[in-house]
């Protein structure tokens, strides 16, 4: 896909698996199907100052910095101080089970995603999942 294709694409919502369930989170499936056993990858467009608390998911993912800067780090809960700035071109794990949370800062960015399914998330405070 060009950029602008990915930027014009479709997005399967704001609760779809592999992604955080908050709406300024979108995901497009690129390959695959996240709710399924299988391999996947999926985009993550993520809107300017998002924060994403302390989640985990049941599968190992990579991800991919696209476009933007992604602060990224480990733990059980969001903890500025850890975050590990990534520019474009960054390549980063996300393990199995493995709690984690990120932010954008003042623009937008876009991550890709690859797992092998079934993918979901689970946050370490349940008051943050936004789908509850």
């Amino acid at each position: 896909m060009t950029h602008q294709e990915i930027m014009n694409a479709k997005t399967t919502g704001t609760k779809a698996p592999g992604s955080s369930n908050l709406g300024a989170v979108q995901e497009i499936v690129i390959h695959g199907d996240p709710s399924k056993p299988g391999l996947y990858t999926i985009l993550l467009k993520v809107a300017a100052n998002t924060k994403i608390s302390a989640h985990h998911h049941p599968d190992d993912r990579v991800g991919t910095v696209v476009s933007g800067t992604w602060y990224f780090g480990y733990g059980d809960k969001f903890d500025k101080d850890k975050l590990k700035k990534l520019p474009v071109g960054s390549v980063y794990s996300e393990v199995q089970k493995q709690n984690h949370f990120a932010m954008t800062g003042n623009i937008p960015v876009i991550v890709e995603i690859t797992g092998y399914g079934p993918s979901g998330v689970t946050f370490v405070n349940p008051k943050d999942d936004p789908k509850r």
